[in-house]
C-alpha cells in the first residue's frame, strides 16, 4: 500500500464513521493526512505528490489503522491524539486541558489587519481567556516591542500555557496569570485579545462529541452566550488606555451580541469565516 492509498482510506472511514472536525481541519482529508503522516513520523507539510508513491509497511498500516480506530471510537479531536495543533502555521502543545486553538483572532493579528489600530504607544497586551497561550504567543511573535499578559481562570489552561511560552523560548516576553475574568488584571492595557467562552445553551446542548470532550469551562457562555461578554464589557473601560482597542471572538452569536449591547457600533473584522464573528471596539466606544 502506499502513502497516497493509506490516507484515501483513512480519509474513507473517517467520513463513514461521521466524525465532526472544526477543531484543526474541515473536513476528512485533511484529518486523515494529519493522522497519517504524525503517526508515520512524517512532516505534515510533505509533498504528497512527490510522497504519495511511497510504500507503507504493514507493521506502518496497523499502525494508523490503530490511530484512526482509536479517532473514531472515543470521538477524541485529533489535537489530544497527536497532543499538537498549529495556528497561523505556528505549533503549540495542546492536551485535555485546553480547547484547541483555532480562534479567528489570530487571522487579522497575523496578517497585519491589528497594525493599522496599533500605534507607536502599544506597549501593554492582554491576551484574555489564554487557554493554551496561541493568541499570548502569537502577539508575541508578531510584535516584538511588546510585552504580553495571559490570564485564565484555569490552572490547569495556564499549565498548557507555560509550556507553549517555554516552547517558544517567550518567558521574558508573556507573563501569565490566575484570572477570573478582568478581577487580577488591573491594566491599563493597549490592546485586550479575548476568544471568551460565548456559546448559548440551547448550541452548547448540541455540540457533537469531539466539541464536548473540551473543556466545558472555555466555551460555555451561558443562555444567550453572553454572560462573560457582559461582565467583561462592564469592567474593561478601567482596564483601557485612552488609545486602547479590544478584538472579541463571539462566532456565531452576533445576533445575541447586537440584542445585549444594542447602542455599541463595533467594527467588525473579516476572516475566513466571514465579517461577523470577530469585532473590534475603541476605549471610546466603551467609555461612549
Amino acid at each position: 500500500m502506499t502513502l497516497s492509498e493509506l490516507i484515501d482510506s483513512a480519509e474513507q472511514q473517517l467520513q463513514q464513521a461521521g466524525v465532526a472536525f472544526g477543531q484543526g481541519t474541515t473536513h476528512a482529508f485533511d484529518e486523515a493526512v494529519w493522522l497519517v503522516l504524525w503517526r508515520l513520523g512524517l512532516p505534515l507539510d510533505a509533498d504528497l505528490d512527490t510522497e504519495g508513491a511511497r510504500t507503507i509497511t504493514e507493521a506502518e498500516q496497523d499502525q494508523v489503522a490503530t490511530l484512526v480506530a482509536q479517532r473514531i471510537a472515543t470521538r477524541q479531536p485529533a489535537a489530544y491524539l497527536t497532543r499538537e495543533a498549529w495556528l497561523q502555521g505556528v505549533s503549540f502543545y495542546v492536551d485535555e486541558r485546553v480547547i484547541i486553538p483555532r480562534s479567528l483572532i489570530a487571522e487579522p493579528l497575523a496578517d497585519g489587519t491589528l497594525d493599522a489600530w496599533l500605534g507607536a504607544d502599544t506597549r501593554q497586551v492582554l491576551d484574555l481567556c489564554t487557554g493554551n497561550g496561541s493568541l499570548a504567543v502569537l502577539a508575541a511573535l508578531a510584535w516584538p516591542d511588546v510585552a504580553v499578559t495571559g490570564a485564565d481562570l484555569s490552572t490547569d489552561a495556564l499549565a498548557v500555557a507555560h509550556i507553549n511560552v517555554e516552547r517558544h523560548g517567550l518567558r521574558d516576553r508573556i507573563t501569565l496569570i490566575e484570572s477570573d475574568g478582568l478581577a487580577a488584571c488591573p491594566g491599563p492595557y493597549d490592546l485586550v485579545l479575548c476568544n471568551p467562552p460565548y456559546v448559548n445553551a440551547d448550541s452548547m446542548a448540541a455540540l457533537p462529541a469531539e466539541f464536548r470532550a473540551e473543556p466545558e469551562l472555555a466555551l460555555a457562555g451561558g443562555t444567550d452566550g453572553m454572560d462573560f461578554v457582559r461582565a467583561l464589557l462592564r469592567d474593561l473601560p478601567s482596564r483601557l488606555s485612552p488609545h486602547g482597542v479590544l478584538v472579541l471572538e463571539i462566532g456565531h452569536e452576533r445576533a445575541y451580541f447586537e440584542a445585549a449591547f444594542p447602542d455599541l457600533s463595533p467594527v467588525w473584522l473579516s476572516t475566513s469565516a466571514g465579517d461577523d464573528q470577530v469585532l473590534l471596539l475603541t476605549a471610546a466606544d466603551l467609555h461612549g
